[in-house]
C-alpha cells in the first residue's frame, strides 16, 4: 500500500506561515490604523512591513497544499476524489464557519470568498489536472503564474451579465443582487490555481535525492528573477515601484507588489524566499512550528473566532460597546468605530503572541489525535 510522504521541513514552513497569518488577522481586529497598510503615503515602515511579511502566508499555504497532494502517494482516481470532496468541504467551511467567525453574525447579506474559498476551488481544479503527467501539471501552473498578468487590462464590466465570472476568475471585486445581497470575490481562482498546480509539480522535487541543493538553487533563481523583473519595472505587476522620499521607502515601494490578484512578482517575491527557507529547514526536526503545521485547518478554524472574541472583550472593557465588531472589520466604514479604537503595533504584537501561544496546546492535542486515528 502506498503511504504518505511527510516531511518535517514542509510542516515547519507551513506552521511558520500559519503563525505569521495570525499577525495579520490580529492587526485587522486590534490596530488603531483603519486604512490600507500598504499605502506608503500614509503608513509607517513598521506598519507596512507588518503587513508585508504576512504576504508570504497565502501563496505558501496554497503552494504547499499542491505539493502535499503529490506527496500523498494516492492513486490518481483516489486522489482526484479526495481533492474534490476536500475542496467542496472547504467551500462549505468558508461560507459558514469561517464567515461567521469573521463577522460574528448570521446576516448572510454580506459574504466573501477568501483563501479557504480559493483553496477549495483550486483543489477541485487540481483534481482534473492530476490525470496529466506531473511535469505537465507543474508546467501549466508555472505558465499561469508567468502569463496571467497579460489579462490585467480586461475588466469585469466588459462582460455585462457575466461580470461575476471574471471576478471569480481574475479580478477581485463585488457583486450585488437585486435583493441587496453582496458577495466579495477577494481571491481570484485563475492565478491561485496556477500556484497550486505549480506546487503539485514542485512536490516531485521534494523526492529528489539532493533535495536541499535543488531547492536552494530554485529559491535563489526565483528570488533573483523577482529582483531583475522588478528592477526593469515593465511587466509582472500592475503597480510599478517608484523613487520615494528616502532609500527606505524606495525599497518598500520595490517590495510593494499586488496580492489581489497575486501578480507574477508577488509570487516570485514570496515563494522564492520560502523555497530557500525550505532548503534550510531540510534537516530540522520537531518544535512548536511543526505542531501548528501538522494541523493547519484546525489552527485556522480556531484562530479567527479567538481573535475576534478577544477584540469583542477588549472593546467592551475599553468602550462599553462592541456592535461595530459584529461584521467583517476591513469592510466596516472607519466612522462606525469609536474615534480612539485600537492599539499601536507593540500592543498588537503582544496580543498576537498571546493568541499563538494559547493555540499551542489545542493544536498539539489535535495533532496527537490525528496520529492515532485515520477516519475523517
Amino acid at each position: 500500500m502506498n503511504s504518505r510522504v511527510r516531511l518535517d521541513s514542509v510542516d515547519i514552513l507551513r506552521g511558520l506561515v500559519m503563525v505569521i497569518m495570525a499577525l495579520d488577522h490580529t492587526r485587522d481586529f486590534f490596530s488603531d490604523f483603519a486604512g490600507d497598510p500598504t499605502d506608503l503615503s500614509k503608513v509607517s515602515a513598521a506598519l507596512f512591513l507588518t503587513r508585508w511579511i504576512t504576504h508570504f502566508c497565502a501563496p505558501v499555504f496554497v503552494f504547499l497544499a499542491g505539493a502535499g497532494a503529490f506527496l500523498s502517494n494516492k492513486p490518481v482516481p483516489e486522489l482526484s476524489r479526495f481533492l474534490i470532496t476536500r475542496g467542496l468541504w472547504l467551500l462549505l467551511l468558508e461560507l459558514t464557519v469561517v464567515r461567521c467567525s469573521i463577522c460574528f453574525n448570521l446576516d448572510f447579506k454580506w459574504n466573501f470568498g477568501q483563501v479557504i474559498w480559493v483553496l477549495g476551488f483550486s483543489m477541485i481544479g487540481l483534481a482534473g489536472l492530476i490525470r496529466l503527467p506531473v511535469r505537465v501539471v507543474g508546467a501549466i501552473g508555472v505558465a499561469i503564474i508567468l502569463l496571467h498578468n497579460l489579462l490585467d487590462p480586461i475588466r469585469a464590466q466588459s462582460f455585462g451579465a457575466w461580470k461575476w465570472l471574471w471576478l471569480f476568475l481574475h479580478q477581485p471585486g463585488v457583486i450585488q443582487s437585486d435583493s441587496g445581497r453582496v458577495f466579495f470575490f477577494a481571491y481570484s481562482f485563475l492565478p491561485w490555481m496556477g500556484v497550486m498546480a505549480a506546487g503539485y509539480g514542485f512536490g516531485a522535487l521534494l523526492r529528489h535525492p539532493d533535495r536541499a541543493l535543488v531547492l536552494m538553487r530554485l529559491g535563489l533563481a526565483m528570488t533573483g528573477l523577482f529582483v531583475v523583473l522588478r528592477a526593469i519595472n515593465i511587466y509582472g505587476d500592475p503597480r510599478p515601484w517608484a523613487q520615494k522620499q528616502d532609500l527606505l521607502y524606495t525599497v518598500l515601494s520595490f517590495l510593494n507588489c499586488q496580492k489581489y490578484p497575486p501578480s507574477l512578482l508577488y509570487v516570485l517575491m514570496t515563494l522564492g524566499p520560502a523555497i530557500l527557507l525550505l532548503a534550510l529547514l531540510d534537516r530540522v526536526r520537531g518544535g512548536p512550528l511543526l505542531v501548528y503545521g501538522r494541523v493547519p485547518m484546525f489552527y485556522y478554524l480556531l484562530h479567527f473566532p479567538l481573535i475576534h472574541l478577544c477584540a469583542v472583550i477588549a472593546a467592551w472593557f475599553t468602550h462599553g460597546r462592541f456592535d461595530f465588531l459584529l461584521n467583517f472589520p476591513p469592510a466596516v466604514p472607519p466612522e462606525l468605530f469609536p474615534a480612539n479604537y485600537g492599539y499601536g503595533l507593540p500592543v498588537v504584537y503582544l496580543i498576537w503572541i498571546a493568541i499563538v501561544v494559547s493555540l499551542y496546546l489545542p493544536c498539539r492535542w489535535f495533532a496527537q489525535l490525528k496520529r492515532r486515528r485515520n477516519d475523517w
